[in-house]
């Protein structure tokens, strides 16, 4: 069964192609994070223009990579939420389109679970993206960490999971994304705070940890502010200190130290709850996914504490990625699970798990 999966719920425009749910075919992205770059962050409807642009080559691509025609796709998937209104809007109508033209069977994809079965790709035909060695086996423990969701999920099989808990705030990628822009840090501010921390003392400043009701719940915003109030202290200010005059006072040893202990204790936050769930639950795999799932801190910490070793997806199928998408499309299908009616399939910018 082969599977051809739409993404575009943020500033990429993603096609993949995926054969029984594991062996990878294509994974076509075009991003549109240059445009959004002076900005500092992701313009929605900049975003949505791009993907207007893109989305009909990005699918030719993706087809001739897979050296497949439509008589050979089986069904089509694709992302309808969470995400940007403008973005899922044009991943859905094309998608619904081409399920009514081509007489295919749709299915409606949440964006954050897809995240997870990015690592049940064992195979693939595109060069520059290594899977994993085997499929994770249940039940197993998730851990999604991206820019806007942090949740960790234990499931039993496919489909049958419980939300342990989630952010009450900030998900763990948008605090790094704030943190590089207190440093002054250029956009993508993740990836930029991890290459900064790497050059840091991670113990040179403590910093705290939230504190929740919750047993796995999470929350970033206090982390953010703490580190805030550490940069007007180091630059001998106070609160009233406006953080677009720090990255010009703070030296490039102390962004430094700032980036790899804030980087510490944010991936701390969720070994710390990793760890307790893994003990609780006993599952027989750890999987991760999301845009942080690339950090280099996170993964450090969590070979050094998990009894259990993770086997990481690709860096490529990190972040958003249609093949994320069509795997999972692909165990819907095969699950017999509830089609979407591409004469009525709606977005769905808030969709949770």
């Amino acid at each position: 069964m082969i599977i051809l999966g739409i993404e575009s719920s943020c500033d990429e425009t993603s096609v993949g192609i995926v054969r029984d749910g594991k062996e990878l075919l294509a994974n076509v992205v075009a991003s549109s994070m240059d445009l959004h770059a002076q900005y500092g962050g992701v313009i929605p409807e900049i975003a949505a223009r791009s993907h207007i642009e893109v989305i009909i080559p990005v699918l030719k691509q993706a087809l001739a990579e897979a050296a497949c025609t439509w008589d050979d796709i089986d069904a089509i998937a694709v992302t309808y939420g969470p995400g940007q209104s403008g973005g899922l809007l044009i991943g859905v109508l094309m998608a619904c389109t081409l399920a009514i033209l081509k007489n295919k069977p749709l299915y409606a994809v949440n964006h954050v679970e897809a995240h997870l079965y990015a690592n049940f790709l064992t195979e693939s035909k595109v060069e520059a993206i290594v899977p994993r060695s085997e499929q994770p086996t249940f039940p197993m423990l998730g851990i999604i960490v991206s820019g806007l969701h942090t949740q960790l999920v234990f499931f039993r099989d496919h489909f049958d999971y419980i939300m342990l808990g989630q952010t009450q705030d900030d998900a763990i990628g948008e605090a790094y994304d704030k943190v590089a822009r207190l440093l002054g840090l250029p956009y993508p501010g993740g990836y930029h705070v991890t290459r900064l921390a790497a050059e840091g003392n991670a113990k040179a400043y403590k910093l705290p940890k939230a504190r929740l009701e919750g047993k796995y719940d999470f929350s970033f915003s206090g982390l953010k502010t703490a580190v805030l109030r550490l940069c007007q202290k180091l630059v001998g200010q106070d609160y009233t200190l406006p953080s677009i005059e720090i990255p010009h006072l703070l030296d490039d040893e102390q962004k430094a130290d700032v980036a790899a202990c804030f980087a510490r204790t944010a991936c701390e936050t969720i070994v710390d709850k990793v760890l307790i769930a893994y003990e609780e639950y006993q599952p027989k795999s750890v999987i991760i996914g999301g845009g942080v799932a690339a950090d280099r801190e996170l993964r450090r910490q969590l070979a050094e504490k998990l009894p259990q070793s993770i086997e990481y997806p690709s860096l490529k199928l990190c972040g958003d990625n249609g093949a994320m998408v069509a795997t999972l499309g692909y165990y819907k299908a095969s699950r017999s699970a509830s089609q979407a009616d591409p004469y009525s399939l709606h977005i769905a910018p808030s969709l949770s798990m």
